[in-house]
């Protein structure tokens, strides 16, 4: 694996990291804020995830690569949902949303380098940076959850 990516994947992490810790803060009007950000950001990186299907379906060798192209689109598509569902319905509801979006990309991703139609390097990355957005997201779900449930 490239040193470059394996720093670039810490890189993208980070955020997650800010975003999450600071939604559980002290202070409300930052913890909204920081919340937005963290919901704004696991969107835009699982839309990202996308990307990879796009490339490899326009490869010449590519192995049926209308279905590559859907699974590329899937992502977004969560993504949008997510980020519409936080403006309508309610941030935990995008949270839910998203990590099953995160769990259902690198599932499908790994089922996927199991046949071999995805590099087995770019799974471990994509299992390290999907597992840390879940467990970001979900403590903050869990977090938020508690701390709402305590003021009512």
């Amino acid at each position: 694996m490239p040193t470059i990516a394996i720093t670039l994947s810490l890189l993208g992490i980070l955020p997650l990291i800010i975003f999450g810790g600071g939604a559980v803060g002290h202070n409300p009007e930052t913890a909204e804020r920081m919340l937005v950000a963290l919901i704004d950001y696991a969107a835009l990186t699982l839309a990202f995830a996308g990307g990879v299907h796009w490339g490899l379906a326009l490869l010449p060798e590519a192995v049926r690569p209308s279905v590559r192209c859907f699974a590329g689109v899937l992502p977004m598509i969560v993504a949008c949902v997510g980020l519409v569902l936080a403006q309508l319905v309610a941030p935990s509801v995008a949270l839910a949303v998203l990590i099953l979006g995160y769990l259902a990309t690198v599932l499908t991703e790994h089922r996927a380098a199991q046949r071999l139609l995805v590099p087995a390097r770019y799974i471990w990355i994509r299992w390290g940076f999907s597992m840390v957005a879940v467990v970001m997201m979900a403590i903050v779900l869990v977090l938020r959850g508690i701390g709402q449930t305590i003021v009512f």
